[in-house]
């Protein structure tokens, strides 16, 4: 059985390698960055997995830090293999929306998966409908709401491509992920 021990451990373990990462590209001037996904290009989908872990400075890592950590525990209570495969949906169909319609530029950061989380928690209140779903649906709503002004190209400097594909690959992730749960799928 997974304790909710367990659940901090696996998605604090995730922000911890997102730190550890920014320590040591941080190190080299940031030049890991590189390493993001750039869209259009074959290199580019090396960074479908290494964007969530690649920020461009400790402020950009510290605005995920806080909403990784709740939006992913509350996907991690549904269970850990939820969070696992909520996640690695996220970060590959997102990564790949990111690469087909992201401007010139690498892009970097964990709010793709933030988004996802988010869309992915909202949506499942819609598919389930149980009463756990819907509370954490109005929750998350609640809580992190306002952050759907980020899917509009609305600041310089921002991948709103990213944010924008990692809610929608998050609301995919809602009917694709099976559930710890239910065992059946979603």
């Amino acid at each position: 059985m997974v304790t909710w021990q367990d659940k901090w451990k696996l998605v604090g373990g995730l922000v911890a390698a997102m730190w550890a990462v920014e320590a040591v590209n941080f190190f080299f001037g940031h030049a890991l960055s590189r390493w993001g996904i750039e869209p259009r290009t074959l290199s580019g989908l090396v960074g479908i997995p290494l964007a969530p872990l690649l920020h461009t400075g400790p402020l950009h890592l510290l605005a995920n830090t806080i909403p990784a950590l709740v939006l992913g525990l509350l996907v991690a209570a549904r269970g850990s293999g939820d969070f696992l495969r909520a996640s690695l949906f996220i970060t590959v169909v997102g990564g790949l929306g990111v690469w087909l319609i992201g401007s010139r530029a690498y892009h970097v950061g964990a709010s793709g998966l933030v988004f996802g989380y988010f869309g992915y928690l909202v949506a499942r209140g819609f598919v389930e409908r149980s009463l756990s779903a819907i509370l954490i649906a109005g929750a998350t709503l609640f809580l992190y709401g306002g952050i759907v002004w980020g899917v509009l190209p609305l600041w310089r400097g921002v991948s709103w491509e990213g944010h924008l594909a990692g809610l929608l690959a998050g609301i995919l992730a809602a009917r694709a992920v099976r559930s710890d749960a239910e065992g059946e799928p979603a």
